[in-house]
């Protein structure tokens, strides 16, 4: 049956009911998810030991600018002989920041090599050796009196931040039962959300943002890193790239029978589908490099949508609202202090969000809630813009922006924060999926950098209009997934990847048609939900 895109509920969750069809790619897990031990261990250890480094690693350098600048300045000076003027010394810390998107940039594209040779759990491991050695390199930096290593801390460990953000929603996504896809995939930005609170709060000066222990704070991080990275070498590979890419079944059955904590022969739909997968992979070749991915029609359309939702996470101003937060909650009244700590608070919001993301993946659809999330996301981004242009005409404006400034960090959460990072997983097929996140994640590290490049010159020549300007890139956002995003919650890549096959002459929103290539809307009711 067609739904139209007019007549689909908010959080219609009936889009996923109807008769059931059993084709062979009706899985075990549409019809008992559960929350099994080795998930559950699977999605702490990859949240606090991956995923919250990435996020610390972005919020812990804007506090303690000032004593990094001196020391460097003071290495310049015991090195070269050279005193940099604050022109020079400008630069120098620029590029010790954007160092680190470079290197999430670079790290994005190899997590396609990884994740296909080393294994999903391999790349991750790989990224945490990558991250070790850039703790390191931070803590070493002041006793070595070296600025040099502090840019080589930075770019290594926006490597290895570009790998976990490129592989960790894919591993988790294929290790979760259908229904809890959702709910793993959120996993990684909740990690980086937390890490960017605990950064921010790690960095006041009272704390360890001062002279004497900024290396300890650069190098906190590899405390969960480490502790985590000792779990993550003994949980499971994912069971699809054993099966799938390594042609390693007995293994991969070995692997599924523990994830899902029940016996092999329990699992006869789930091997099905696996093998189906296979052969669908085995039809198209195995060697899907980012190149054949870029070049392949029928994955244009899913590939356009997963970068743009990931670059229209960083295009939305999310760094730039809390850029700018301290200054709107300064004109609001508040001291310096006070306002470090409600940007604090608006961090707290965005984490409560992140959350709060994990049921909502698992009881309500992507493409209502990330309608939802687009919609209100506007609406305070344009009030934002408005209270800051007349902050200084009326007594209440200020207040006004930081109603603007909280509603836009909330609305953000519901599902423009959480869902890009995981979507690629649900609409690319197994062969395909590691270049498709890989290209996402790149898309997303690639808008982050110009977006800090170009605020400042923004702020100059715009001032409080450049919010509109964010406004209508999430008003174009908000477009394109309406007319073509399926909805993927509950449905298999294979089913999807139908859908989408013709590029814009598709009609994703369309159910999908009985066929040997496609499935029926799987049947899903709430109590079926864990």
């Amino acid at each position: 049956m067609e739904q139209s895109p007019e007549r689909e509920g908010l959080f219609d969750t009936g889009g996923l009911r109807g008769s059931v069809s059993h084709t062979p790619y009706s899985e075990i897990s549409q019809t008992r998810p559960s929350w099994t031990r080795v998930l559950v261990l699977a999605g702490v250890a990859t949240t606090i030991g991956s995923s919250l480094p990435v996020g610390y690693n972005i919020g812990v350098v804007n506090s303690p600018a000032g004593v990094i600048k001196l020391f460097c300045n003071q290495s310049v000076l015991n090195h070269y002989g050279v005193v940099l003027h604050e022109g020079g010394l400008d630069f120098l810390w620029s590029t010790i920041v954007a160092i680190f998107l470079v290197g999430g940039t670079i790290g994005s594209l190899g997590g396609s090599f990884f994740a296909d040779k080393a294994g999903r759990k391999g790349a991750l491991i790989v990224s945490s050796l990558i991250g070790t050695i850039a703790g390191v390199c931070f803590f070493a930096s002041k006793a070595a009196n070296s600025f040099e290593m502090l840019i080589v801390g930075r770019l290594l460990i926006g490597v290895s931040s570009g790998l976990i953000t490129s592989v960790m929603p894919m591993y988790l996504t294929e290790l979760a039962p259908g229904l809890l896809r959702g709910s793993m995939g959120v996993l990684c930005p909740l990690g980086v959300t937390c890490g960017v609170l605990l950064g921010q709060v790690l960095s006041l000066e009272g704390i360890l943002g001062n002279e004497d222990y900024w290396p300890h704070l650069l190098a906190f991080y590899l405390l969960p890193l480490a502790s985590c990275s000792v779990i993550l070498v003994f949980l499971p590979e994912s069971p699809k790239y054993l099966f799938i890419i390594k042609k390693q079944p007995h293994l991969a059955l070995k692997q599924l029978a523990l994830i899902r904590n029940t016996k092999e022969e329990l699992l006869d739909h789930e091997i099905q589908e696996l093998k189906l997968e296979e052969q669908d992979n085995d039809t198209e070749g195995e060697d899907w490099s980012i190149i054949r991915v870029l070049g392949d029609k029928s994955l244009l359309l899913p590939l356009l949508l997963v970068c743009s939702l990931q670059a229209g996470q960083q295009f939305s101003g999310i760094n730039a609202v809390f850029y700018y937060s301290v200054s709107i909650f300064q004109k609001a009244g508040l001291s310096l202090l006070n306002s470090q700590l409600a940007t604090i608070a608006a961090g707290c919001c965005n984490l409560l969000m992140a959350i709060i993301s994990i049921p909502v993946m698992a009881k309500f659809n992507r493409r209502s809630t990330l309608q939802l999330s687009l919609v209100t996301t506007t609406f305070f981004l344009i009030i934002l813009g408005l209270a800051i242009t007349f902050i200084s005409h009326f007594s209440w404006m200020p207040y006004l922006s930081i109603v603007g400034v909280l509603g836009f960090v909330i609305c953000y959460g519901i599902a423009l924060g959480p869902i890009p990072y995981f979507i690629g997983s649900e609409l690319f097929e197994v062969g395909p999926r590691p270049s498709a996140m890989a290209l996402g994640s790149m898309a997303n590290w690639g808008g982050n950098f110009i977006v800090g490049l170009c605020f400042q010159a923004m702020l100059m020549f715009l001032g409080a209009a450049s919010f509109f300007i964010f406004a209508l890139v999430v008003v174009a956002l908000f477009f394109f997934v309406r007319f073509y995003l399926p909805e993927t919650r509950g449905r298999d890549p294979v089913q999807i990847a139908a859908l989408c096959k013709r590029g814009f002459s598709s009609r994703p929103l369309d159910s999908p048609v009985n066929s040997a290539s496609t499935v029926d809307t799987f049947s899903v009711t709430e109590k079926e939900v864990v």
